[in-house]
């Protein structure tokens, strides 16, 4: 019997604001991950799918990138990584008759939350030109739309073909290479709007745009630095890493405008210390800086280690890298006042950090979207570098670079060729394996498709998962791009405010979920992703589908693909849809790393893939060696009486999916519409506690976006600094406000004034 979702649109205009906490997880936590997979699933249907997740012969989280270690408990998942499980195996159902209740005006009105707690998708749905509700098509008559319109195209570039994170490898394989065989790199992806700039500052400073660091090397560290990251609320599996540090001698610096619960105190639902002793204290210092100013702080550390005695790894810096002098000259003259300016710290903390490093004979930084969502990301990944560079801090155990992913295998995603800019030996590889000539001109990244989509220039939109309307920046311009393509085709599990920002028709094609069974015409199939680290492991749903009318994702690439392509195609796509193992023998061929891979990632726990600076010091960059690399400190100027504020997620959201109304680390409850403010900032604009204030964004380009109705919030974040949920603040955030280089929607560096009005 299905479970019943909740009957109306809740009211989120009256917060309950409490104190933050101090600590995160233990047994609250607990009870909050039972709670909410029982309201989802049941009992039974909990324990039996709860203790599959991250399991070696189970399915992967869609959740998040945080690798598993290699000795498992038997709970290996976390809160939110329980409510993204129960959110996919609900026992709620989105069927025909909901949608004939429920026309697309009316869904428009409702919450993303509350789309959401509708259910899974039972059967693919059409929403005709001119028509008021989806209705139901059948799957064939769905891929003959689909086709009809791509070869109705002018060019194959009038197509956007956009992937999330949660796809597995053999469907993101898959999906490019249909996309690249009917002509176009049109590839767009989740990793745009997040680690794209540390992508690109990794790929020109060590060669690899990947994280350098295993598990096991935060196990050995001296010193781990956690910048721009949140992972008590994002990636909450990493508090046990780095409890397990802190076990082993490690020390922890934390770098954030905001103090964040399980940063300050873990209580490991795992041990009897977690539950019953009060927790473990990670960090060692906290390090409030100003948003944007994490550039600023590391050039004041290059500096200082460059000016104590035999700080630098000489031989290192000799044998592996080039460009030193240039940034040695860059880095001393480095100005106190502008780093104070910058950071917002007090000198005395930053020695204190200084302190810290110089007693740290191995150092790992790890980052989030703190340091990858602003105009001046890529310099600012880069700096951290050469901050691990000058002590030999790459290619050495317990040592490295560690930009924590969102998405579960939005890292294989982009190993599998998702992306806009392929290089042109991976082309090279497509067209000796499968025949065909691939476009070789690069495609469209998010920003930039949202942009074609805008002026007409691309017609066809479609989204392997995700939320694009919900995901990506300028709300307002963004839907209104998206109402002006010809089609709209989302594979999606739920619903989400993307199905009702719609083209001149739109398709809602429902696909299997990872805790499902997904039998094909060879047997039972498994998929197989990519961790932030870069372990690849197979993932095996054992659930029955939501709905005999499901698909699987690599189930519709191939049989789209047969529709478009046809004859000309010399891709076996129906022997591909029918074994898996097929996809991955291609791969193999394909993608260095990923030689013998059946057999490889049969083994429990998969393998991992080769890494030139982690495993021999090797550097595949232009000059073949780590670059160090000098560019003037930047930070965002904000003008007086205006506040930057940084767009974020509640403990109760992973990305656009909004599992409940509370932000229980931060005191928020039964509330989104929230806005944390320094109680200073505040006052001096005459903003009480409890205030509600619309939040409008200034830009270069003189359009005036609000965000109306937030309750102020007096929170102890950094001077100058705001904060506030997105979806909800996406609105704020200009279209052409980006990271240089990597295009990265600037989120983080919003400048805002606040507006008092009345309550909402």
């Amino acid at each position: 019997m299905a479970a019943k979702p909740p009957a109306g649109d809740p009211v989120q205009d009256a917060p309950e604001v409490s104190p933050p906490q101090r600590s995160a997880a233990g047994l609250p936590g607990v009870a909050h991950s039972l709670l909410a997979a029982q309201r989802q699933m049941g009992v039974r249907r909990t324990a039996l799918t709860l203790l599959k997740v991250n399991q070696k012969d189970g399915f992967d989280c869609p959740g998040c990138a945080w690798p598993e270690p290699d000795k498992r408990h038997t709970a290996e998942f976390c809160e939110n990584g329980a409510k993204a499980v129960a959110e996919e195996a609900t026992l709620r159902r989105v069927t025909p008759e909901f949608f004939a209740a429920h026309p697309v005006a009316d869904l428009a009105t409702r919450s993303g939350y509350w789309l959401g707690q509708q259910g899974r998708l039972t059967g693919p749905m059409l929403l005709d030109e001119g028509a008021e509700r989806y209705e139901p098509i059948s799957w064939e008559r769905a891929f003959s739309l689909v086709a009809d319109e791509l070869r109705a195209l002018d060019s194959p570039d009038e197509a956007v073909f956009y992937t999330s994170g949660r796809t597995s490898n053999e469907a993101a394989f898959l999906y490019q290479l249909f996309a690249r065989e009917f002509g176009t790199n049109n590839l767009p992806d989740c990793s745009n709007m997040c680690h794209e700039s540390s992508g690109s500052a990794l790929t020109e400073t060590l060669g690899v745009g990947k994280g350098s660091v295993l598990l096991d090397d935060l196990y050995q560290a001296d010193l781990i630095i956690v910048a721009g990251q949140n992972p008590g609320t994002n990636h909450p599996r990493m508090l046990s890493a780095l409890e397990k540090a802190k076990a082993n001698g490690a020390r922890v610096i934390t770098v954030n405008p905001l103090p964040e619960a399980g940063l300050e105190r873990f209580k490991n639902p795992q041990t009897a210390r977690g539950l019953a002793l009060g927790g473990t204290p990670l960090a060692d210092l906290f390090l409030q800086v100003r948003l944007g100013g994490d550039q600023a702080l590391f050039r004041a550390l290059n500096r200082m280690i460059l000016e104590a005695e035999g700080a630098v790894d000489e031989e290192f810096v000799r044998a592996h890298t080039h460009g030193f002098e240039e940034f040695a000259a860059t880095a001393r003259a480095a100005d106190w006042d502008e780093t104070l300016r910058a950071t917002g710290l007090a000198r005395a903390d930053i020695e204190r950090a200084f302190q810290m490093v110089l007693a740290s004979r191995r150092t790992i930084v790890c980052w989030a979207m703190g340091l990858t969502q602003h105009k001046h990301s890529v310099p600012t990944i880069r700096e951290v570098v050469n901050f691990l560079l000058l002590r030999g801090n790459v290619g050495r155990p317990g040592a490295g670079v560690c930009p924590v992913r969102g998405h579960s295998n939005v890292q294989g995603d982009r190993t599998m060729g998702i992306f806009e800019r392929p290089a042109p030996e991976f082309l090279d590889a497509l067209e000796a394996e499968f025949g065909f000539a691939p476009p070789r001109e690069h495609g469209l990244d998010v920003v930039r498709a949202i942009r074609a989509l805008r002026d007409g220039r691309a017609k066809v939109f479609f989204a392997m998962g995700g939320n694009f309307v919900s995901a990506t920046p300028d709300t307002e311009v963004t839907e209104a791009a998206m109402r002006r393509a010809r089609l709209t085709v989302h594979v999606s599990t739920k619903l989400n405010r993307s199905h009702v920002v719609t083209g001149a028709r739109a398709l809602i094609l429902p696909t299997l979920g990872r805790t499902e069974r997904d039998t094909q015409a060879s047997g039972d199939q498994f998929v197989t992703v990519e961790d932030s680290m870069g372990m690849v492991h197979a993932s095996r749903g054992r659930l029955e589908p939501a709905s005999a009318r499901l698909l699987s994702e690599p189930a519709i690439v191939c049989r789209l693909a047969r529709r478009v392509l046809g004859e000309r195609s010399r891709t076996p796509w129906e022997e591909f849809e029918r074994d898996y193992g097929l996809v991955r023998d291609r791969i193999a061929r394909v993608i260095p790393g990923f030689e013998d891979f059946n057999a490889r990632v049969s083994a429990p726990g998969g393998f991992v893939l080769p890494h030139g600076p982690r495993d021999e010091r090797r550097f595949p960059t232009a000059t073949g060696k780590a670059n160090f690399t000098a560019a003037p400190v930047e930070y965002p100027e904000v003008p007086e009486g205006r506040l930057l504020l940084q767009t974020l997620r509640s403990h109760d959201q992973y990305n656009t999916t909004i599992y409940g109304l509370d932000d229980r680390y931060r005191g928020i409850r039964n509330g989104r519409r929230v806005v944390l403010v320094h109680p200073d900032d505040a006052r001096e604009r005459g903003l009480t506690d409890g205030a509600y204030a619309d939040l409008v964004s200034e830009w270069r380009d003189g359009s005036e976006r609000r965000a109306p109705g937030f309750r102020v919030v007096h929170y102890p974040t950094a001077r100058g600094c705001a904060a506030a949920y997105y979806p909800e603040t996406n609105v704020l955030v200009p279209l052409d406000a980006t990271a240089d280089t990597s295009n990265t929607p600037a989120s983080k560096s919003v400048v805002i004034r606040l507006e008092q009005t009345a309550p909402v």
